[in-house]
C-alpha cells in the first residue's frame, strides 16, 4: 500500500463521510477478509449508502461550481498569479 492511502481513507470516511472504511491500517500487511468486504457493501446498500451518495453528489456540485468560469477556484488562482507576478 502507498503511504497516502491511510490518510486518504480517513479523509473520505471521517471528514467527507462519503465512504466506508474497509482496511484496518494497523494491519496493513494482512488481506481484508471477505466478511469485512461483505459488511461494507451491505452498509453501502442500506440507508447509510444513500446518505453517502447524497453527500457525494452535493460535493460534486460544489466542485463543479468552483471550477466554472467565475467560480471560486478560478478567482483564487487569478489572485495567486497576480500576487506572485508583482
Amino acid at each position: 500500500m502507498h503511504s497516502d492511502q491511510p490518510v486518504n481513507a480517513v479523509f473520505v470516511t471521517k471528514v467527507l463521510r462519503i465512504g466506508v472504511e474497509v482496511k484496518d491500517w494497523g494491519r496493513r500487511d494482512e488481506v481484508v477478509p471477505s466478511s469485512t468486504v461483505r459488511n461494507a457493501v451491505r452498509r453501502l446498500m442500506a440507508s447509510e449508502g444513500d446518505e453517502m451518495r447524497k453527500r457525494a453528489q452535493e460535493l460534486g456540485a460544489a466542485v463543479r461550481n468552483s471550477v466554472m468560469e467565475g467560480g471560486s477556484s478560478g478567482k483564487e488562482m487569478d489572485a495567486f498569479i497576480t500576487h506572485i507576478t508583482r
